[in-house]
């Protein structure tokens, strides 16, 4: 699936219109809270960095906890469903449920997720079966089959098959082959020479290194295994693409007859290959990345089985150690979140299991959450939302001074066709072939890893089920699916910690909800990737050449005002790979604004707390932006993610928009002040 994620603050869960009693709010006249307001520090002024001007006291009212690598409204909103999670499980846990009920399996997965006494028992007895089949290949040849075995458990060993809808063809489900296989974030932290990646791809050995002695190795040779795994990983890492270059939709479209795979890739039989893998009657793939998978040949055919004895074991008890003993899950805290992201103390159990719980049971849980905590009112509000923020955008489209009448025509046209899914689907996953028992938290997390491969396999061949939601309800996320041109919108989203849905004003929501949440995830419909998709989700040119080349000149300042903000001394922003999420955030805002003005509150146009409704209006978007990260995780952000830092995210297209200058009165000598002329203007 095409998803083009929301990033906010963090990937957690919550529902809408829940009340938190741990924020502190200053009141409104009618003594409603006001939270815009708590959060303001008036000693920034909004046009040097409107970001810390609208958030800057609840940053410093809210310190990042050790345990955390942020802090931010997402946090917040994550810690209100925690709890309500955490004493559903415990509920199960007690109830005696009938056995394979969605309930006895929350229950059985928790209990054994929280027995940490029996984990350090086992130690990593639970993948001794994977270990040993590992141990057990005697030649190179012997390798595939093991690959073929571990990835339906959940370990991204060496190749990335998964399923999804062709990018040309929307209405049939194929198979893709991506680059995968990597321990470290991405390419770019084995090649980059500045002293901190330097330091991480140290730490990193150490890491594997000393995961392996956990396994029973001694010292000597459990360098010389991690030795094996950096040069394979950075082999597979010289053959990979860079952030920014997976964006390109053509450019990673490579359909191929299996004839021509094994062509590509001389020695791998693939026909048998993806039959281990369960892949039956498969006669053409999608290949993202081909010189990735000619490396991949290469190795196969050149590294003893030695070294994939080495990168196997390696890549099966990374990926399973957050589930065995104190002493793996320690070791791997330690690389992953405080090397990589600058926490300083492991997150507490109940919170640890509770997400891998989401992970393998996501669904069984929504089904309790949105019928106790999305009530309907909250659902039809935001269903009117949806529709009026769709009606600015159309208004937009009409009105654009650089599009031709004839795109404006089929832009309008994809537009209406745009499906909105708001708050849960209207079916649910059936887990009843999934087992779960009190064994271990480890095999239950690879059987839930396993029966979410089939669920995935089982598409091919299959009509596209268009209804399914690729993210469950209590998820703070959403997400624009080009493939099915629609935009998914989970509760969860439209939650503000410590404010019943009821006591938000329009500005607030149409800002905070409809701006950076519904317009945003409308506009990346119409970024510089989304844009390449047809109203039917297929990869086609729909645009006139000349309408293209304006919307590209457009894209380009975009990413030209990006790549000047610079962080953490010498690193700045991916402008190319962060273009289409901040194309999302301009567009977002200038369509939302639109749909605002049409409400009582700005027409009345009175003040709240001495603020307009515009003001809070840009105000309530800052919200969605209200966080701040540990200069560790920033780092990793800046290489990884194709999502700007929050602060940027606020800062940079409010830059460029001429409603906000009004609104805050921003003058020629402000920081955040631009010119007319290069202030970016899209939709």
């Amino acid at each position: 699936m095409k998803k083009h994620f929301l990033l906010l603050p963090v990937l957690g869960a919550a529902l809408a219109g829940c009340p938190a009693n741990s924020l502190k709010t200053a009141g409104s006249a009618d003594g409603k809270p006001d939270i815009l307001r708590a959060a303001l520090d008036t000693t920034v002024a909004p046009g040097d960095d409107f970001f810390s001007y609208a958030n800057g006291t609840w940053i410093k009212n809210n310190p990042i906890p050790a345990s955390e690598s942020n802090m931010g409204i997402g946090k917040k909103v994550q810690d209100e469903v925690y709890a309500r999670l955490r004493q559903t499980s415990i509920e199960a846990a007690d109830a005696k449920a009938a056995a394979g009920s969605n309930q006895q399996k929350i229950g059985d997965f928790w209990a054994v997720g929280m027995d940490s006494v029996k984990a350090d028992k086992l130690g990593a007895t639970p993948l001794k079966a994977e270990l040993d089949r590992i141990a057990a290949m005697k030649t190179a040849a012997d390798v595939p089959g093991v690959i073929a075995h571990e990835i339906p458990l959940g370990v991204r060993a060496l190749i990335g098959p998964r399923v999804g809808q062709d990018d040309k063809n929307s209405d049939k489900m194929v198979l893709y082959l991506r680059q995968s296989g990597l321990g470290l974030p991405n390419r770019d932290y084995y090649f980059n020479t500045d002293t901190r990646t330097k330091n991480i791809r140290a730490e990193y050995l150490k890491h594997v290194a000393n995961t392996f002695k956990l396994l029973g190795q001694d010292e000597a040779t459990a360098k010389t295994n991690a030795d094996k795994v950096m040069a394979l990983e950075t082999a597979l890492a010289k053959s990979s693409r860079k952030l920014e270059a997976l964006r390109d939709p053509y450019a990673n479209y490579h359909k191929m007859s299996i004839a021509q795979l094994n062509k590509l890739t001389p020695g791998i039989e693939w026909k048998s290959w993806l039959a281990q893998m369960e892949f039956t009657n498969v006669d053409t793939v999608i290949v993202g990345q081909p010189e990735f998978y000619q490396t991949v040949g290469q190795l196969l055919k050149t590294k003893p089985v030695a070294d994939w004895k080495a990168y196997l074991t390696w890549r099966v008890a990374g990926s399973f150690a957050p589930t065995l003993s104190s002493q793996f899950v320690n070791e791997n805290f330690h690389f992953y979140s405080t090397v990589l992201r600058g926490a300083k103390e492991i997150r507490p159990r109940w919170k640890r299991v509770l997400d891998m719980q989401e992970n393998a049971l996501g669904d069984a849980l929504g089904q309790l959450f949105v019928k106790e905590y999305f009530k309907p009112e909250a659902k039809a509000r935001y269903d009117t939302l949806v529709k009026n923020v769709t009606t600015a955008f159309a208004e937009h489209i009409q009105k654009l001074d650089w599009m031709s009448a004839p795109t404006k025509v089929v832009a309008l046209d994809k537009l209406h066709k745009i499906t909105p899914k708001v708050g849960y689907p209207d079916k649910w996953k059936d887990y009843s072939s999934l087992k779960i028992d009190r064994s271990s938290l480890a095999e239950n997390v690879m059987r839930a890893n396993l029966w979410d491969y089939h669920y995935e396999l089982n598409k091919l061949g299959k009509p596209v089920d268009r209804t399914e939601w690729g993210m469950t309800p209590q998820t703070y996320n959403a997400y624009y699916n080009g493939s099915n041109n629609e935009i998914v919108l989970p509760a969860a989203a439209f939650a503000i910690p410590g404010l019943l849905d009821a006591d938000a004003d329009d500005a607030l929501v149409y800002g905070y909800a409809g701006a950076s949440t519904i317009g945003h995830e409308l506009t990346h419909g119409f970024d510089d990737e989304g844009s390449q998709y047809d109203a039917h989700g297929n990869l086609h040119e729909w645009w006139s050449k000349e309408d293209r080349q304006r919307f590209n000149q457009r894209v380009n300042g975009i990413v030209k005002q990006f790549n000047g903000y610079t962080l953490l001394d010498s690193l700045h922003i991916n402008g190319k790979a962060t273009a289409g999420e901040n194309i999302a955030d301009l567009g977002g805002i200038v369509i939302g604004l639109d749909a605002f003005k049409k409400t009582k509150q700005y027409k009345e146009g009175k003040k709240i707390n001495g603020l307009t409704p515009v003001q809070r209006y840009f105000l309530g978007y800052a919200l969605g932006w209200q966080m701040h990260v540990r200069d560790e995780s920033l780092a990793s952000q800046l290489l990884t993610d194709v999502h700007s830092p929050a602060q940027y995210r606020v800062n940079g297209p409010m830059a460029d928009v001429p409603a906000f200058y009004e609104a805050f009165g921003i003058k020629p000598g402000q920081k955040l002040y631009r010119p007319d002329s290069t202030r970016v203007v899209i939709w």
